[in-house]
């Protein structure tokens, strides 16, 4: 199994990583260092289009983990889009969603992006 990752800057402060095929104990290194890279602009959010992913192992709800937990830190966000019913059932059974935000899709992602802004305004 492969995987790929691309990132997307959104809009200022807002970057999309799309990990596209598995993340298991042989690929979940490379979402990593993605991650790691994408911490290091200090984003306010961090969005995880997961309408690619095929498969996701215990390592890789690690680093998605550890993302929310770096982002926290600097009272940034962590949010998932488009998740297969097999990569949500994994975040079921592990209790990590009810915690963080799930949107069906970017537009309404989006949306609430755009309400949390006025609201801060």
């Amino acid at each position: 199994m492969s995987l790929k990752v691309n990132t997307e800057q959104k809009r200022a402060g807002v970057i999309a990583i799309a990990p596209i095929g598995s993340i298991d104990t042989k690929t979940y290194s490379s979402l990593e260092k993605e991650v790691d890279a994408v911490l290091t602009q200090k984003p306010d959010v961090i969005i995880f289009d997961m309408q690619f992913l095929d498969y996701i192992n215990s390592m890789g709800v690690r680093v998605l983990l550890k993302t929310k937990k770096q982002m926290k830190k600097s009272d940034g966000k962590v949010v998932f889009t488009k998740l297969q019913p097999q990569i949500k059932k994994v975040f079921d059974i592990l209790n990590a969603l009810p915690s963080m935000q799930v949107f069906a899709s970017i537009e309404e992602l989006d949306r609430y992006l755009d309400k949390m802004q006025k609201a801060s305004r």
